[in-house]
């Protein structure tokens, strides 16, 4: 069974911003920002500042600073 007739997940624009105050607002990360995440971390049309954001998020997860729910 293919998947070639599913259109790749995209971001919206300002998405990324926008997962970064709601995650540092919330101390949480939500399923739709994991989800979120998981689709900019395939998207190869990011700029540089928001691959570094999500690098800083990434981080920042792995050290444990923000809740998982």
């Amino acid at each position: 069974m293919t998947f070639s007739h599913i259109p790749p997940a995209k971001l919206l624009p300002g998405a990324v911003n926008q997962m970064l105050a709601d995650i540092t607002y919330s101390g949480k990360v939500h399923e739709g920002d994991r989800y979120g995440l998981m689709v900019a971390c395939c998207d190869d049309c990011l700029e540089e500042e928001e691959r570094l954001v999500i690098n800083r998020l990434l981080r920042s997860i792995v050290r444990g600073k923000f809740q998982i729910c």
